[in-house]
């Protein structure tokens, strides 16, 4: 069976999965990438895969969470966890491949989605190594930021980074996920409660409207969950240092990066090692 064959066979059974037919600029893009040059084994079957060191994304995940994305062309895109890039590509068809933006923790991983890109015809996707939780503020704000990692709440960084109007979609959780997407809520500006603030609940009183679903709405502090796309298993996101290959101990790491750099104290190594990161 041939490559077009056998995506249209995943694409089929996506739908039956989810359950709801895909969106037509999540559909064309599926239809478009080569799932070929990103995954080596078995690229269209079911389930996530390791790649190269790295965890490939079920295509049912990704479909979940294009879906959920809801990206519009001409929107500027912000993917924490570059992975294989292939999310990244099939988000390049739908909003174009000069407004996606991919960062990873791992230098190995940037370099691993880079050459996949390049090789998919979509090299122009800027993929660059950077701790998740920081996000990418030169190229904000986003339209649409996509985290492919486990977290409880998009850290501060990437809320900051969101446009009027904006949405982040993650798998919230740590055990128990579920993705799901987060816009901020019209009441935060010009010193409104917030919707997780019980006060804004009932206007008249003051009081908490009792059954209001976004008195328990997990989403933090200034935004509110506007759709949720069931259950997923991620890995949590990781923060420097935990990336593979690296010395998890903070001494030994930095023990082994002084040594590395060759900076030799004029006046005893303790007094020297303070500053050694602001030395070029």
């Amino acid at each position: 069976m041939d490559e077009a064959s056998l995506r249209a066979d995943m694409i089929d059974g996506l739908e039956h999965r989810i359950e709801e037919p895909l969106g037509a600029d999540v559909l064309a893009a599926l239809q478009t990438v080569s799932r070929e040059t990103f995954v080596d084994n078995s690229p269209y079957a079911n389930g996530a895969s390791d790649e190269a060191g790295t965890r490939a994304l079920a295509p049912e995940t990704v479909a979940r969470m294009l879906t959920t994305l809801n990206a519009d062309p001409g929107d500027d895109v912000l993917i924490v966890g570059a992975g294989i890039g292939y999310t990244a590509a099939a988000l390049a068809e739908i909003v174009g491949v000069r407004r996606v933006h991919a960062i990873d923790i791992d230098r190995r991983i940037v370099r691993l989605a880079r050459s996949n890109l390049a090789d998919a015809g979509y090299d122009a996707v800027l993929v660059d190594r950077r701790d998740g939780a920081g996000g990418f503020p030169e190229y904000a704000p986003y339209d649409r930021v996509l985290v492919e990692a486990a977290v409880v709440a998009p850290p501060r960084a990437l809320r900051e980074q969101v446009s009027d109007g904006g949405r982040i979609v993650y798998p919230r959780g740590t055990a128990d996920q579920t993705i799901a997407a987060v816009e901020r809520s019209p009441t935060v500006d010009a010193g409104h409660p917030g919707v997780n603030d019980p006060a804004s609940d009932d206007p008249e009183s003051g009081d908490p409207t009792p059954d209001d679903p976004e008195l328990d709405d997990p989403a933090p502090d200034g935004f509110r969950t506007v759709e949720e796309a069931g259950p997923v298993r991620l890995r949590p996101m990781l923060v420097d240092g935990e990336q593979a290959g690296v010395e998890r101990n903070r001494t030994r790491r930095e023990e082994a990066e002084f040594a590395e750099r060759e900076h030799f104290a004029k006046h005893g190594r303790e007094r020297e090692w303070i500053d050694w990161d602001d030395r070029p």
